[in-house]
């Protein structure tokens, strides 16, 4: 199972194209909690503004589906916050970034580099945050550790797993040949579209300017749409996604995963919980690898109106980084421990954007779920990529061992959603649940930081997950009496309530070429998405009963 940090690569290239999935603009409105209210459609493309700031608008005032955020800043004028401590479980940071340097937690218990734990808390010179992850980057698929050690599961998980796996083996032969029509493709239309711009480095507007009638040209431009449509942000990313996705089909043809033991380079054992202090205090050894939790970090807590790059949602906060989340699937050990480091060290709000199918560790997680509720800890957890119901399919983390019950209240699981108000409000990505799955977020065509002072739009429940992370930094910090149970459910009950008929994700087939319509309440507990400004009311009418 693939991180989530590489969804707008893999839902992109591996469900969007192959499967043919479209992307529409949007339509109508509601407005409140609860009731829906159709008014005004908003039937001209996005500017760039609206494209970088989407997540942060009004659904009735701009007929844009985002959280209220602009609104909820309008609210809290005059209000003073406090500071809110926000972990990031993720890939590294890139906290020299320009719009991130002044948010960066600090130890201030840790005399910084001189190689003593001064903290006493078992990590030398944690600044900060930690890396559990030491030198890696690079990890294999839980389920390709499974397939070379079975004894991490019982017989009948094993024999699934390698059924499944014998399956993609034979799928993955099949798209490799796709993979190689769509590069041949892709490479043919960026450079057709290129010699008729007479530039290389063309943009999406660009494609507008041109009026030819030649067969070609045309059929580069609804080329280059379709990838713009999918979530990416050039054809020249198009080309570079394919081509990692021609490498996995290698890959797992070859069962080359199966050989190489990642964690040797770290010297721990991750089946071993005895073991708790490993790794060091580089949360971000090697910037250009760290696209992923800077990206996360922006979106929850990029500086805000300081006339650079974007604003994140929340103020007042400071981001933790701890390392954890690599090329590939996290460990279970690595994920407990680090929501431990991050609930010990401070942070009142945990963000989990990454998973996977199978968690041969869980109850070691679950265990620090239960940790982070005693110390009234809120986690943030992004749903999953997988266009799948996962009241069904299990993905990990949860808060459910029976995916029914919940084994604590502080933990609130994120769809994605795109900008369109139709039936394509769902990102086609997605998972959902009416039991697993709590409310939706903002998760198409993000823009926030990413390495070397850049920005870049990514999509994926990741980027709706900090997105919901930052909206709990804000009630947290404005209302610091708030339980993280309390803060859960303002943001559950206060989210807008959705009344429209939606394309389910994943729905798409030969015989739904167009997918299948269902309400938008059946996609998550609530029906909801979020609503900052909608979150602050409620919170202050219950702190202050007005």
């Amino acid at each position: 199972m693939r991180v989530f940090k590489k969804l707008y690569v893999t839902s992109v290239i591996a469900i969007a194209l192959l499967v043919g999935c479209k992307s529409v603009s949007t339509i109508a409105v509601p407005t409140g909690t609860n009731n829906v209210v159709v008014i005004s459609t908003k039937k001209a493309p996005l500017t760039t503004i609206q494209k970088e700031t989407w997540g942060h608008a009004d659904l009735a005032t701009d007929t844009i589906p985002g959280m209220s955020v602009d609104k909820a800043y309008i609210f809290l004028k005059g209000k003073k916050g406090v500071e809110v401590v926000v972990g990031v479980v993720d890939s590294g940071i890139d906290f020299k970034h320009e719009d991130l340097s002044a948010v960066a937690w600090v130890n201030k218990k840790e005399i910084p580099n001189n190689g003593k734990d001064d903290d006493n808390n078992g990590y030398v010179d944690d600044i900060n945050g930690w890396n559990f992850l030491g030198p890696i980057y690079k990890e294999n698929a839980e389920v390709e550790r499974i397939l070379k050690n079975p004894k991490l599961v019982d017989e009948a998980t094993y024999k699934i797993i390698k059924d499944a796996q014998e399956k993609k083996i034979k799928m993955a032969s099949t798209n490799k040949f796709r993979f190689n029509q769509m590069l041949q493709a892709v490479q043919f239309a960026d450079k057709t579209i290129a010699d008729h711009l007479k530039k290389k480095d063309y943009t999406e507007a660009d494609l507008d300017t041109i009026k030819s009638e030649d067969t070609e040209v045309k059929q580069s431009i609804n080329i280059a749409k379709q990838m713009y449509g999918f979530g990416l942000s050039s054809l020249t990313q198009g080309i570079t996604e394919i081509k990692k996705e021609l490498k996995k089909a290698d890959d797992l043809i070859s069962e080359a995963n199966l050989k190489t033991d990642y964690r040797k380079a770290l010297g721990d054992n991750a089946q071993d919980f005895s073991t708790k202090y490993y790794g060091d205090n580089k949360t971000n050894p090697t910037v250009n690898e760290e696209a992923h939790g800077t990206h996360v970090s922006g979106i929850i807590g990029a500086v805000r109106n300081n006339g650079i790059g974007m604003n994140g949602v929340a103020n007042h906060v400071k981001i933790m980084a701890v390392r954890t989340v690599p090329d590939g699937d996290e460990y279970d050990k690595d994920v407990a421990l680090a929501i431990r480091y991050a609930v010990d060290n401070g942070a009142k709000v945990i963000n989990t954007s990454f998973g996977k199918a199978y968690s041969p560790n869980k109850e070691w997680v679950y265990d620090a779920i239960k940790y982070a509720a005693e110390k009234d800890v809120l986690i943030v957890n992004a749903a999953g990529n997988d266009a799948k119901n996962i009241d069904v399919e299990r993905t990990y983390p949860n808060d459910s061992k029976d995916l029914k019950t919940e084994i604590a209240d502080n933990v609130i699981t994120i769809g994605a959603m795109s900008s369109n108000y139709n039936e394509n409000l769902p990102a086609t990505f997605s998972n959902y649940g009416k039991n697993n799955v709590d409310i939706f977020a903002p998760g198409v065509q993000i823009y926030s930081t990413i390495p070397e002072n850049e920005y870049e739009y990514f999509s994926g429940t990741s980027m709706a997950a900090p997105s919901t992370a930052g909206v709990a930094a804000l009630i947290r910090s404005y209302y610091p009496k708030l339980t993280a149970k309390q803060v859960k459910h303002i943001i559950m009950n206060s989210g807008t309530k959705i009344g429209l008929e939606v394309i389910k994700p994943g729905s798409f087939s030969k015989e739904h070429p167009k997918g299948v319509k269902v309400p938008f309440s059946d996609l998550s507990v609530t029906g909801r998405i979020v609503n900052a400004y909608n979150a602050l009311k409620m919170a202050d009418r219950m702190v202050n009963g007005k």
